[in-house]
């Protein structure tokens, strides 16, 4: 098998595999693969930790199994670079549009939808931790990786809906932003209502373009999706009695576009929020919530504020939200609205 993207997702499945026996080549840039020299260590939500020492490679090698889990920004090239590879090609991305273009770059080949749930954090050299739960999902064309998830003990379902799956995985991405620009922890960022009304907002204001562009939106937890924003908005005891019931998050997390920030690389916040505002406007419309996001992600990429409270996200949220609702028609004024 191989792993296409060294990253934290990729170092964490790949070394997860790698620990039950599966023969795994993580490839990557040679800063990352440089820290894999003295072995990988890869550990679990609520314990469990292992080891392991893959093969590394800096370009693209062939296999059974290649998992792509490069950046959105980065798949055209990573096609490019499979281009003479045979195997099945299963793609961990975030986003929607990677399987597609994938498909188009590689007419014939077998490319495989996959949505990763859980948070991977990197802890130090080598070192990566997952640190909230979930399992993977995969298309049911997805069934030999499956069967290797399985032998290692990593649940994975598979589904007949991964495009349902997939908006519904970005539809809880939309968070990203909101936990990047917070600069703390997730778990704790989670804990105060004012942040948790943010991304209230970013989701009702896509769950409402989505379903007026009839799209689906799988339900991957037991809360269905367009109840999520008004769990969210609870009174805090309300919504710490709730949430623990749905997902396990331990203190390390963090989403990985502040990791992104933090190591002064481009995020894919074009791909998570920006994909909201790229309907909106195929709909004749606007999303102001997500436009904003973007705009204050594309700012901190550019050394911007990183440290906004709860209050102050909300109320720079609020001086273009208050009179541009995401079912307002677009026109020129709008779009030059600040």
């Amino acid at each position: 098998m191989v792993v296409f993207g060294a990253g934290a997702i990729g170092c964490w499945i790949g070394g997860r595999l790698a620990a039950s026996g599966t023969d795994v080549t993580l490839v990557g840039r040679p800063r990352v693969l440089d820290e894999l020299a003295r072995g990988l260590q890869v550990s679990e939500l609520g314990g469990g930790q292992w080891t392991v020492h893959p093969t590394t490679a800096t370009e693209a090698v062939d296999g059974d199994l290649i998992l792509v889990t490069v950046k959105s920004a980065q798949t055209a090239d990573a096609a490019r670079a499979l281009a003479a590879t045979t195997g099945t090609i299963v793609s961990l991305q975030n986003g929607v549009r990677n399987v597609t273009l994938l498909r188009e770059m590689l007419p014939g080949r077998r490319v495989v939808a996959g949505m990763v749930p859980f948070n991977v954090v990197r802890r130090g050299p080598g070192s990566y931790h997952r640190s909230t739960g979930g399992a993977l999902e995969l298309d049911r064309s997805g069934a030999a990786f499956a069967a290797v998830c399985r032998s290692a003990h990593l649940p994975c379902k598979l589904r007949d809906d991964m495009p349902a799956v997939q908006w519904a995985k970005l539809v809880i991405n939309l968070n990203n932003a909101i936990n990047a620009l917070s600069g703390i922890p997730l778990k704790q960022q989670l804990a105060q209502r004012d942040f948790r009304r943010v991304i209230a907002a970013a989701q009702r204001e896509a769950l409402s373009l989505l379903r007026r562009a009839g799209i689906r939106v799988a339900r991957l937890t037991p809360i269905p999706p367009q109840l999520v924003p008004h769990v969210l908005e609870l009174p805090d005891a309300l919504f710490r009695r709730l949430a623990g019931r749905v997902v396990a998050i331990d203190p390390y997390a963090r989403s990985s576009m502040w990791a992104d920030l933090e190591a002064k690389r481009p995020t894919e916040i074009a791909y998570i929020n920006g994909e909201i505002v790229a309907l909106a406007e195929r709909l004749g419309t606007r999303a102001p919530v997500n436009e904003k996001l973007v705009e204050l992600i594309r700012a901190a990429e550019n050394g911007g504020k990183r440290d906004f409270t709860g209050r102050h996200l909300r109320q720079a949220l609020h001086s273009i939200t208050a009179n541009a609702p995401a079912t307002a028609p677009t026109s020129s004024a709008s779009r030059n609205r600040p």
